[in-house]
């Protein structure tokens, strides 16, 4: 059972979609080369499932990429399903916070080992060692090819997850910060060790970053969830109207997916790159 869509792309990027139970937990589409794996896959609820649910799919084994899934008050903890001798894997992506209170404190910063690791222990879970490894190669080659140019020195970004009255802008330590080392790009929030520090408009007009990537969600769970509704608010908002990256409509927007991390941060750090590149800021 994979209790999220980036441990359930995991699992289908290696062939495993006749292995997955359901799924839960979902912020965007699927990558569009797993769509028909993923078809007939059951999807549990959008958001967590209930404990009650997972068990009704009979799983052998659940997985999930963050904590507050594989918790009471989510899809059930490790104490609920071991109790019925059900294994639990939560990612090492999400074992690396220094806590699972707020925003997710970390106390080092991911990088693309922390994903890959989860990559390859999946593979060894599920007995398929050689397609976790070949994914981790495909992933390193695309990695290596998008970070091959960099971004113009000076260049500063600004990572909008969602909630326009108090933005979530990305922090120093988590999967944007991993897209932003990758091309050279300064975080405009790289200071916080919080993965997702909610930060005031005016905070934000005085870092006035060149760049503004923004989540382009299709979940109802916050404020300015898509794309579409993120730039409607900027263009008129009084101060963030103001902001040289809305001016010049420089906005990068990203599935909440890429911006989480998982395989598809490297479809983050490629769309980045593109983008960087079409506004004359990638060397």
């Amino acid at each position: 059972m994979a209790l999220n869509q980036g441990i359930t792309e995991i699992l289908l990027s290696m062939g495993l979609d006749d292995r997955v139970a359901g799924t839960g937990t979902w912020t965007d589409p699927v990558r569009e080369n797993l769509a028909e794996a993923n078809a007939d896959i059951p999807r549990l609820s959008d958001d967590n499932p209930s404990f009650e649910t997972v068990l009704g799919a009979e799983p052998d084994f659940v997985a999930a990429s963050f904590h507050n899934t594989l918790d009471d008050t989510g899809s059930g903890s490790f104490d609920q399903y071991a109790e019925l001798g059900v294994p639990a894997y939560l990612a090492s992506t999400e074992c690396s916070k220094a806590n699972f209170d707020g925003d997710g404190a970390r106390e080092n910063k991911l990088s693309m080992d922390a994903i890959y690791r989860d990559v390859r222990d999946l593979g060894v879970l599920f007995d398929e060692v050689e397609a976790g490894e070949a994914l981790i190669t495909e992933l390193e080659s695309r990695v290596k090819a998008a970070s091959a140019h960099k971004a113009a020195p000076g260049t500063t970004a600004a990572f909008w997850f969602a909630n326009s009255e108090a933005p979530y802008m990305a922090g120093g330590v988590g999967a944007p910060q991993i897209i932003a080392d990758a091309l050279g790009v300064e975080n405009a929030f790289a200071d916080s060790d919080l993965e997702w520090p909610q930060i005031g408009w005016e905070a934000i007009a005085a870092q006035d970053p060149d760049v503004l990537v923004i989540g382009d969600l299709t979940r109802k769970s916050q404020t300015a969830e898509s794309a579409k509704a993120k730039i409607e608010f900027l263009e008129s908002h009084p101060v963030a109207s103001q902001l040289r990256a809305v001016k010049e409509k420089r906005y990068i927007a990203l599935p909440g997916a890429d911006l989480n991390p998982s395989i598809r941060t490297v479809d983050g750090i490629e769309t980045v790159a593109a983008k960087l590149a079409e506004f004359g800021l990638l060397g």
